[in-house]
């Protein structure tokens, strides 16, 4: 698909594959990308990939490997006054539903999302973040 679209390109990651069509020519990227989706389904089918759809880009990846595992992996054992995590993009998913009841979960966008909060913006991640950076802790 690289090779048949211009301004497209394959980005090997370490745990998946993305093809990349921001660069293409509106309307061939997304009828490239659709004919992509539909032959990676028929291909990977029954083996353990997931194929996802992203903003300008299609990536492959294995089905047991995300975000929301890795969060888990790095919590395992430790105890925690204040986790939050903020995303803004599908595979953020996965992280926001693995997160324990008390963490602050943030979705950047108005997409539906799994997680407690929202924001429109990374301008408004920026102002969330400062305000705890200037926040003033009382003591016990």
């Amino acid at each position: 698909f690289a090779d048949r679209t211009p301004g497209s390109f394959i980005e090997e990651k370490t745990y998946s594959l993305a093809w990349h069509y921001r660069k293409v020519e509106t309307g061939l990227g997304e009828l490239r990308a659709g004919e992509l989706v539909n032959n990676l389904r028929f291909i990977t089918a029954d083996q353990g990939l997931q194929i996802l759809p992203g903003n300008k880009v299609i990536e492959v990846k294995n089905i047991e490997i995300n975000k929301g595992k890795t969060a888990l992996a790095l919590l395992h054992g430790k105890q925690y006054d204040f986790i939050m995590a903020i995303g803004d993009d599908y595979t953020d998913e996965d992280t926001f539903k693995a997160m324990p009841d008390n963490a602050a979960t943030i979705k950047v966008g108005s997409n539906s999302s799994a997680a407690k909060y929202y924001v429109t913006d990374v301008k408004e991640v920026r102002n969330l973040l400062q305000g705890f950076a200037s926040a003033v802790l009382l003591p016990d």
